[in-house]
């Protein structure tokens, strides 16, 4: 790691990258994390400030010259979304994680690399660690579970932020700006589940649907990927009554906020049909590797021997199935302003079958209120036809556009001057912590900034190593300039 590091420039935020790397920071678990974080800053010298739920804020005065100058605050999230490839060897409570570079890329080792949002905090560090960039006075706010919940976020006190103006470090693309992000909400649905005998003769299968790229469930929930928890199911509506299928459990997911690359069913079969379920389910993975063609054509089904005591009722089975046939899953409106932005989603993100229960979690999003809760609605109404119990929880609000703010001029003429060319100005349809310090915060002005990055929440997260190089030059800047 330490040749490799040698290698990269800017060399402070490198270090701080790779440092930050070696300590597991899963959200809602990332608190030695956060107070590695808030120990950076005391080694310069800084004003620290831990809030209750674990957010850090570290202070800086401005240069000489500039201490009267508008704050700023840099922001940008510890925790990460923790997605291994099955057969990984990681351990994502312990392990660093093993990174590797292929040409101008850093990917991790069999797991998401963590970029997001690690790149935003290695940043902020260096520039608090930096004696050669002449700002005003400058914040950085490091705050926990944003990826779960965007608890830190929603958990910061008024007055506690001192800045004029707010840079969000959590974009994925260079070039462009972000100055709008959709709100959200999650529906959690749950049926108690009656357990028999299986038929004499079972035995126990595990069916497999694997191979999907997966992705992150706002920024590239149209671009027509699979999702696997739906596909099983197709296949599982289909191919149970054929050949008298009794389902012990059902598994798919990992995150509510990325879309399922992975979902399996542990099922009853008669040993005798093995060779004739296999030959269809041959069938179903050509019909649906044609579906999607070239956007997933990884797609692949498996059967294979499995442990298993209990089967659930039909009744369960075919509740579970009819449910995730018929929740929605990927864009329900694009928006009518913006071309090319999706207006309201929803993506069908776990399931998981524990305690005599089936679960089933799914993340609405929208950048208008009502449309998301609409569609909450719809969706708790058909759980509601397909005897689960919803709830919804963990909304958060949108952040408006405000296209003519005085921040978003100064970063786009920063942007041409640096690289001859204006930024790509655009709201995402995606959840970025800007929606809810711009609740308590009503008059600070936000932009969002970031370097490219691919593939983020999947095992082939990978961030462009001269794109950081450009993002640093920008922030770099951008604080020179206010």
């Amino acid at each position: 790691m330490d040749n490799l590091l040698a290698s990269l420039e800017p060399k402070a935020l490198w270090t701080y990258f790779f440092e930050l790397s070696k300590i597991p920071r899963g959200s809602k678990v990332e608190a030695e994390a956060a107070a590695w974080v808030a120990e950076q800053g005391r080694k310069l010298g800084l004003q620290v400030e831990q809030d209750a739920v674990g957010n850090v804020l570290i202070r800086k005065p401005g240069t000489k010259g500039k201490e009267n100058h508008p704050g700023v605050c840099m922001q940008a999230h510890v925790d990460m979304v923790c997605e291994k490839n099955e057969g990984t060897d990681h351990d994502f409570a312990k392990d660093p994680i093993k990174l590797r570079r292929v040409e101008d890329h850093l990917y991790a080792t069999g797991t998401t690399l963590g970029a997001d949002n690690g790149i935003g905090v290695a940043a902020g560090l260096a520039v608090m660690a930096s004696q050669d960039i002449a700002h005003g006075p400058v914040e950085l706010l490091v705050t926990i579970d944003e990826e779960t919940g965007l608890t830190g976020a929603n958990n910061i006190q008024p007055q506690w932020l001192k800045a004029k103006y707010l840079l969000n470090l959590d974009s994925e693309e260079e070039g462009y700006l972000t100055i709008g992000c959709a709100g959200g909400v999650d529906t959690i649905a749950q049926r108690k589940l009656t357990f028999i005998a299986p038929t004499a003769g079972k035995k126990a299968y595990r069916l497999k649907v694997f191979g999907l790229k997966g992705g992150h469930s706002g920024i590239d929930i149209h671009q027509g990927r699979g999702n696997a928890i739906r596909i099983l199911a197709q296949v599982m509506k289909s191919m149970c009554p054929q050949f008298g299928c009794e389902m012990a459990a059902i598994k798919g997911g990992n995150k509510r906020n990325a879309i399922p690359r992975e979902a399996s069913a542990y099922l009853f079969l008669d040993p005798a049909q093995e060779g004739a379920y296999k030959a269809e389910l041959a069938k179903h993975e050509a019909h649906w590797k044609a579906a999607f063609g070239a956007f997933d054509p990884g797609l692949a089904f498996s059967l294979e021997p499995a442990e298993a005591t209990q089967a659930m009722s039909m009744e369960d089975r075919k509740a579970i199935v009819s449910l995730l046939l018929a929740v929605p899953h990927g864009v329900e409106a694009m928006s009518p302003d913006i071309k090319g932005l999706v207006q309201t989603s929803t993506n069908l993100g776990v399931i998981d079958t524990r305690d005599g229960m089936v679960e089933v979690n799914l993340l609405t999003r929208s950048s208008i209120d009502a449309s998301k809760q609409a569609l909450a609605d719809r969706i708790s109404a058909i759980c509601t036809l397909a005897g689960f119990t919803s709830e919804l929880t963990g909304g958060y609000p949108g952040w408006k556009p405000e296209p003519k703010a005085s921040l978003v001029k100064l970063v786009d003429g920063v942007q041409e001057q640096l690289f001859g060319k204006p930024m790509h100005i655009m709201a995402i349809h995606a959840g970025l912590e800007c929606g809810l310090i711009g609740e308590k915060y009503p008059d600070m002005e936000m932009v969002s900034i970031g370097p490219d990055m691919w593939d983020v929440h999947t095992p082939d997260e990978h961030v462009s190593i001269p794109s950081v190089a450009n993002f640093w030059k920008l922030l770099s800047a951008v604080l020179e300039k206010i």
